[in-house]
């Protein structure tokens, strides 16, 4: 073993000597030792140590045959840190980064019934290998079913919600629960999805707007009861209820971070499904710089927001953006001199310097009743989480004709169709005209990875016309197709941005809307008169600024289409 490593060319004779001698009184693996001890990183350590032992070292592949996988046990794989990776004249090939683990090859040979030929790779490496085709969570799985262990250990282990470590060495549901918010929170996860089907237990993950499967050891159905009650019992959920749905809030805390996980159950034909909703609550807040806003449009949200009444009104769907896009407007006129109150539901981002107050509708405060309370407290800044009711429409707008800038969200397909919404709440026309200063249409596309982007070929010219895309605006651009690579998880994209559609209330709107005029018509005059830019122009901008894809504007702006003819 020394004069391999000084074959690497990376240690001294007195090195070789010292790290030996820690290797004897331990029982940390040699490369471990090499990468703590910070004798050498083990990129360049495992290079060298493939480079004096004659063999091979391996990037792993996306795709190891199925066959292959099945030539040694999960358990295996995972106790010696493994992965079979290919299968050649009997012999088959092992990824490791310890060569040296006493016992290795005799146990691989044993198991596989094959001669075994070691390849080097990183503990990274191995690590996302045995994720994607042995699951997030095999090890604590495997263990429990050798345990025998198919219910919750103890009440005391439910209720802990302390540090989520991915070095817990707590073999039992609750790890397994904290291996997936975990990784769910390492992959900037949204949403986890725990879904029972008939033969297996699906968990997704929502990353930046699109579900992804996320690879689960297949034994985990045996303990569907036991992490759906995990989950129930950490939000102080009803466990034995499993006809109703319920919601609940857990917080815990990952790597000193506080993170709020909304949990909502439901129940379905094979058991209760689990939605969990992630929310960063010490997350930066972005400013207006960061919304990815056109140049125009945010010079005129700055003049916006800095009104010192009227109503900012943020349209769009669930998962939008709507709440970020308020905080942002919030942080940008935040001071002193201002007294910011807001009424939300929940609380998803913590601001300093802002009151907030959590709704509890159970208990009668609703969005109505803290307005009214809020009203009286003073404030220059409300911000109304959502306008859901007529009640607190007219509330808000009272709130905006006495003195106070109000922002609020609505949900809408477009900006125009915001007037139409509050006008069915029972609100006044003329209100409305006086009132609401702006409305803010917006959606969300993915961004384009920009480490394996390439530019886009063969592009179809009659689907692009057909969509509406300035097709003359491609002489002189490049515009990009997603590939996949490491840093964005195989997907092509990595983060989001937003696409708006800024409606300024003036002299050309307002008599529309004291008229009941049809949302399409205000738009169109908001269009003609305002130059207003609707969200897919908005999205092909971005397309040809190399932002995002033209699928993508596609995908979150289809409603446009329906849209009448614009005015040249």
């Amino acid at each position: 073993m020394g004069s391999v490593l000084l074959k690497t060319g990376l240690f001294s004779e007195a090195q070789v000597h010292e790290l030996l001698a820690l290797y004897k009184t331990g029982d940390e693996s040699l490369t471990n030792l090499v990468c703590t001890q910070a004798y050498a990183e083990e990129d360049p350590f495992l290079h060298g140590l493939a480079q004096s032992m004659d063999l091979p070292f391996v990037k792993l592949s996306d795709t190891i045959p199925d066959e292959v996988l099945a030539m040694l046990p999960p358990k295996a794989v995972l106790q010696y840190h493994i992965i079979p990776y290919e299968v050649d004249t009997g012999t088959l090939k092992v990824a490791t980064n310890d060569p040296f683990k006493p016992g290795l090859y005799d146990a691989l040979r044993l198991a596989s019934g094959k001669r075994i030929r070691f390849a080097l790779s990183t503990s990274s490496d191995l690590e996302k290998a045995v994720k994607k085709f042995y699951g997030i969570g095999a090890e604590t799985i495997g263990k429990m079913i050798d345990d025998g262990s198919l219910s919750i250990d103890s009440e005391e282990d439910l209720f802990d919600s302390g540090d989520i470590d991915e070095s817990d060495e707590e073999a039992s549901v609750v790890k397994f629960m904290n291996q997936i918010i975990w990784e769910a929170h390492q992959q900037g996860s949204t949403d986890i999805h725990i879904e029972p089907m008939e033969k297996d237990l699906r968990i997704r993950y929502r990353i930046d707007g699109v579900l992804h499967q996320t690879p689960v050891p297949p034994q985990v159905k045996r303990f569907q009861s036991a992490i759906i009650a995990r989950i129930k019992v950490m939000a102080q959920l009803d466990i034995a209820e499993k006809r109703l749905p319920q919601d609940g809030r857990i917080g815990v805390r990952i790597k000193g971070e506080e993170i709020d996980i909304r949990v909502s159950t439901m129940p379905t034909t094979y058991g209760e499904s689990v939605s969990l909703r992630l929310l960063m609550r010490s997350q930066a807040l972005l400013g207006l710089a960061n919304l990815g806003l056109r140049a125009m449009d945010e010079k005129l949200l700055q003049k916006i927001i800095h009104k010192p009444y009227g109503i900012i009104l943020v349209t769009g769907p669930t998962g939008s953006g709507k709440s970020t896009s308020l905080y942002a407007y919030l942080n940008t006129i935040n001071s002193v001199d201002k007294r910011i109150i807001t009424a939300e539901d929940p609380i998803e981002y913590e601001m300093s310097g802002v009151n907030q107050v959590q709704m509890k509708p159970e208990i009668g405060l609703t969005f109505a009743q803290t307005l009214r309370a809020i009203l009286r407290q003073d404030p220059d800044v409300i911000m109304v989480g959502e306008i859901r009711d007529g009640e607190t429409a007219e509330i808000a707008i009272q709130a905006a004709l006495t003195g106070h800038l109000v922002f609020s969200t609505l949900h809408t397909n477009d900006a125009a169709s915001g007037f139409t919404r509050l006008l069915d709440m029972g609100v006044e026309p003329f209100l409305v005209a006086s009132s609401i200063e702006a409305l803010i249409a917006q959606r969300l596309v993915r961004r384009l990875c920009k480490h394996c982007r390439v530019p886009a070929k063969d592009l179809d010219m009659n689907l692009l016309k057909e969509v509406g895309f300035p097709v003359e605006e491609l002489e002189n651009t490049t515009i990009y197709d997603p590939v996949g690579c490491e840093e964005c998880r195989s997907s092509g994209y990595s983060g989001r941005t937003g696409i708006y559609e800024v409606l300024v209330v003036n002299d050309y709107i307002r008599p529309l809307i004291v008229n009941h005029s049809p949302a399409s018509s205000i738009k169109q005059a908001a269009i003609g008169k305002n130059g207003m830019r609707t969200l897919r122009d908005d999205g092909w901008s971005k397309v040809l600024s190399g932002v995002t894809t033209v699928e993508e504007v596609i995908r979150v702006s289809e409603e446009d289409e329906e849209q009448p003819d614009l005015p040249a």
